[in-house]
């Protein structure tokens, strides 16, 4: 029987040939870049903004109807209707991103047999590459330099360091792994909380302490860099709320690479105002996009990302790596083999 693979998101071409290559006997690809947003920029998994003709709208559907395996959650039309409600006969489906159980949720695929898999493993690198820049733009003073070279001004200083200071994470999933590299390799004293607390994790994770749920507040106050990682699941919304931000030791630097909602946004424009928070560097937010009414945009001790960190050139290519190794895997009925399968349950 031949399997159906639908493209429902932009990808590169080339990716799209690997895709077919897995097996031409069993696999049908269906890729149509006329139904596809353009791609703004390369790895660009929702493209501009598009509208489909009459008789393209048919053709979507039609291949959405006919289709068992889907590359990346359909959007839905712009009156809200549409998307996997054209897809009866999926099966599985491949997402883009690693935090795709929020997602799964509202789409009424929680208590589904459709198997759902994520893009975990591949952002790590990317992000942690983020979270050492917003540190050493602060300690280093980079915008106070930016400002001086603007002004032509000589002003000899002194500046700061990451060697000897703590960071702490919380969540402590491959994001934090590569995060936690990077800061050892800087000298920085590396503390963590996850989902599943365990003292022996610290060893496992290679790290100073590892602290238990209950005591979030006391990893805080040590922390002169604190980066969320977590997933966004019932139990992490808004986990960053008012108290723990006042827990933060004064003058810590904020990074968020986790999910807007787990933190009280509100809360933590209060601690920049005050300088509780010495600066921030977001990449995701409450409402996205970030609304041109938000605070955070004039705000000196802020850099905002456009939830766009986590994407490099790489990032198709090796996300359909997974994808082909997954559909070997389907094909053949070993589904127990195929990485990255989405815990419902957990919502990651």
């Amino acid at each position: 029987m031949t399997v159906r693979v639908f493209v429902a998101t932009p990808i590169a071409p080339e990716c799209v040939e690997r895709m077919r290559a897995v097996d031409p006997s069993r696999v049908e690809v269906i890729f149509e870049p006329d139904l596809l947003p353009p791609m703004q920029f390369i790895a660009d998994h929702k493209g501009a903004k598009f509208t489909r003709t009459a008789e393209q709208q048919r053709r979507w559907r039609e291949h959405l109807g006919r289709a068992e395996v889907l590359w990346d959650f359909p959007p839905n039309d712009p009156d809200g209707s549409g998307g996997l409600a054209y897809a009866p006969r999926v099966r599985w489906i491949q997402g883009t991103s690693a935090g795709i159980g929020q997602r799964v949720k509202m789409l009424g695929l929680h208590d589904s047999d459709v198997i759902c898999t994520t893009a975990r493993g591949l952002h790590g690198g990317p992000l942690a590459e983020f979270v050492f820049m917003a540190l050493l733009m602060h300690v280093r003073g980079l915008r106070h330099l930016e400002s001086e070279q603007r002004a032509h001004r000589w002003n000899a200083y002194c500046t700061d360091e990451l060697a000897g200071k703590t960071l702490a994470i919380v969540g402590a999933g491959h994001m934090a792994n590569k995060i936690i590299l990077l800061g050892r390799a800087f000298g920085m004293r590396i503390t963590a909380m996850g989902r599943r607390y365990a003292p022996e994790r610290a060893a496992e994770l290679g790290i100073g302490r590892f602290y238990p749920r209950e005591q979030l507040h006391s990893m805080l106050g040590e922390a002169d860099g604190l980066v969320l990682t977590m997933p966004h699941t019932p139990d992490t919304e808004r986990m960053i709320d008012a108290g723990a931000i006042a827990a933060l030791k004064p003058g810590a630097v904020f990074v968020n690479i986790a999910r807007g909602k787990v933190v009280d946004e509100d809360a933590l424009i209060q601690a920049l105002r005050s300088g509780h928070i010495g600066f921030a560097a977001l990449d995701v937010f409450d409402v996205e996009p970030l609304p041109e009414s938000s605070l955070l945009w004039d705000m000196p001790n802020v850099l905002i990302s456009p939830h766009s960190q986590s994407v490099v050139p790489s990032d198709n290519a090796r996300l359909t790596e997974i994808f082909c190794h997954n559909l070997r895997c389907y094909l053949d009925g070993r589904f127990a083999d195929m990485q990255n399968v989405l815990d419902k349950e957990l919502m990651y």
